[in-house]
């Protein structure tokens, strides 16, 4: 359970996440494994899920906290109604969820786009979060307590060339995340979106279907953050105390004006 304890120190004010059970969607790589070691140095317990169950079990390995390894492909609703519904029963009542689990396809301009690279974005990115979101929310409700934390982007905010579907599935996110606010009313729980900008991570590399020279050169142009710069942002987020809900956070590399607009100096 929560543990809605206060820190009495006034410079220091903040629930502890000792014992919290928090769900992390997309966990095996990125910004949902940074999620998860940080986590872990806040004393939470974990519920790791992604599709790579060798993945996930090195991580798990990594961790002093127990966790609990969930082999799952979001976009599937049976798939996620199974395992939450299969949860053991030490790990079935969700603290915290973090809904990171999310990808980016192609760059083609919407008349040359590849329509199964859009089903993949908006099955994840939209489709994936609902399902989770509707499996593990409704606990949290009837226990009066929980935070739905939704990784979002900076392109949920504008749009840039070649972005159309993905910015979508991000617009959605932050609509989502705003309307789910609007419907916790009379509840004690909370919801935040995480949006960042460039992060370097394996994003790139999953845009461009594995082609590692063209997604490194993504990150050329100026330092980008790191999945630990948002990670941070998240664990501070819902661990503010219980009257205040952070409801949007947006995180940009110092360089990055906008997701079109950024000052070259390189990578250093």
């Amino acid at each position: 359970m929560v543990a809605a304890l206060l820190s009495k120190d006034s410079e220091r004010r903040f629930i502890m996440l000792n014992d919290t059970t928090v769900l992390i969607t997309g966990a095996s790589s990125g910004i949902g494994r940074a999620c998860a070691h940080a986590f872990a140095r806040a004393g939470a317990r974990l519920v790791l899920a992604a599709r790579r169950r060798e993945r996930l079990e090195d991580l798990a390995a990594e961790l002093d906290v127990p966790c609990h390894v969930v082999v799952l492909d979001v976009r599937n609703r049976d798939a996620v109604n199974t395992a939450i519904d299969g949860l053991p029963a030490e790990w079935s009542d969700i603290d915290i969820l973090v809904n990171n689990a999310g990808l980016s396809r192609g760059l083609e301009p919407v008349h040359q786009g590849d329509p199964d690279d859009w089903e993949e974005m908006i099955d994840t990115n939209v489709k994936g979060l609902l399902w989770v979101t509707r499996a593990v929310l409704p606990g949290m409700v009837d226990r009066d307590v929980g935070h739905v934390v939704n990784i979002g982007s900076v392109s949920g905010h504008d749009v840039y060339p070649g972005g159309a579907v993905y910015c979508g599935t991000k617009f959605a996110v932050h609509a989502l995340t705003t309307g789910l606010r609007i419907d916790l009313k009379g509840t004690r729980v909370r919801c935040t979106t995480v949006d960042p900008g460039m992060v370097e991570s394996e994003f790139s590399l999953v845009r461009f279907h594995g082609d590692a020279e063209r997604a490194g050169g993504v990150y050329d142009n100026f330092p980008p953050l790191t999945p630990d710069d948002v990670a941070d942002a998240v664990v501070w987020s819902v661990s503010r105390p219980p009257h205040v809900n952070i409801g949007e956070i947006v995180l940009w590399p110092t360089d990055q004006k906008t997701v079109t607009i950024s000052h070259p100096r390189g990578n250093t």
